[in-house]
């Protein structure tokens, strides 16, 4: 019996789905990825706020949630997912950079984690800087080099709080070797571990802080294109699980 007392179930409308499932934080990604793996239609279900949509892609049945946004909502999307049958788990989303070089439109692969939101501490896997799966992780990397596509690999930090990254805490991140900043990863990564399902992450850099003023990306060119190249790489990264 689980420790628990409130637990997610799987009623008695929602469809099972197999070992892979991809989150996309973005409703226009979201689209993006439903187009890239040719899922038309009707939303197979409804976690919380979310859709969820299956389909196949290649030889691999894929179930696609979203948009979710939050450590404590991805989560709670996570969990359902697990009880749908989900074990290997790719989620996509957006971060904003904090170090010299690494531009809007730019890829990043985390494989680390830095925490400072606050619902990783409810799942306690004994680790201050959660990681990946290494399954998950290689497949995203093969993905990305596969197609040519430069990427940076490192530590993201996870924020519940966007407006409040100031001047001493991006100072504090960049002395940490910390590549950027965004609100889902630790959280995924520490709940994955503790159910002992597979994760990984693949984010699309939307704007910049590493010279301590804000620079927005969210309309560039760039950062359209590199997030229609990502669904094209979620989709393969998927066939890899």
């Amino acid at each position: 019996m689980p420790e628990e007392m409130v637990c997610p179930t799987k009623g008695r409308n929602d469809p099972s789905i197999g070992p892979v499932a991809v989150m996309a934080a973005m409703e226009k990604d979201l689209a993006l990825i439903r187009r890239a793996i040719g899922i038309k239609g009707q939303a197979a279900g409804k976690i919380l706020f979310s859709r969820l949509y299956t389909g196949v892609y290649g030889h691999q049945d894929v179930a696609l949630a979203g948009p979710l946004l939050g450590a404590p909502y991805a989560v709670m999307v996570l969990e359902k997912l697990i009880v749908l049958g989900a074990k290997r788990i790719l989620f996509f989303g957006w971060c904003g950079s904090i170090r010299q070089g690494l531009p809007v439109g730019d890829f990043v692969v985390p494989d680390r984690a830095v925490s400072e939101e606050g619902t990783s501490t409810h799942y306690p896997v004994n680790d201050p800087h959660p990681r990946p799966s290494g399954a998950v992780l290689n497949a995203i990397e093969e993905g990305l080099k596969e197609r040519s596509i430069p990427f940076h690999k490192g530590s993201v930090c996870s924020t519940d709080a966007p407006y409040r990254e100031t001047r001493q805490k991006v100072l504090l991140l960049q002395s940490e070797g910390v590549l950027g900043v965004d609100m889902e990863v630790s959280a995924l990564f520490t709940a994955a571990r503790f159910r002992q399902v597979q994760i990984g992450a693949l984010l699309v850099v939307s704007d910049e802080l590493s010279t301590l003023r804000w620079s927005p990306g969210f309309s560039s060119r760039k950062f359209n294109r590199s997030r229609k190249i990502a669904a094209e790489v979620v989709c393969a990264t998927c066939q890899k699980l």
